[in-house]
């Protein structure tokens, strides 16, 4: 579910808007990086720990 509300995030949000995005379910801290480096979608991690991991998008501009 995590992975589909990120998708549905950035099919609405604008070019170069962002989001923090906080995640604590084991799956989705390697769903949610990896799709975004698949797609080509701009993201930093701004924290990693053991029990959460924060990241930073912002939507890419459309080609």
């Amino acid at each position: 579910m995590p992975l589909l509300k990120v998708k549905l995030w950035l099919k609405s949000a604008a070019a170069g808007q962002q989001l923090r995005l906080t995640i604590d379910d084991a799956g989705s801290r390697q769903d949610i990086p990896n799709y975004l480096a698949n797609t080509a979608q701009p993201f930093q991690v701004v924290e990693d720990h053991d029990t959460h991991l924060i990241l930073v998008l912002a939507k890419s501009p459309k080609e």
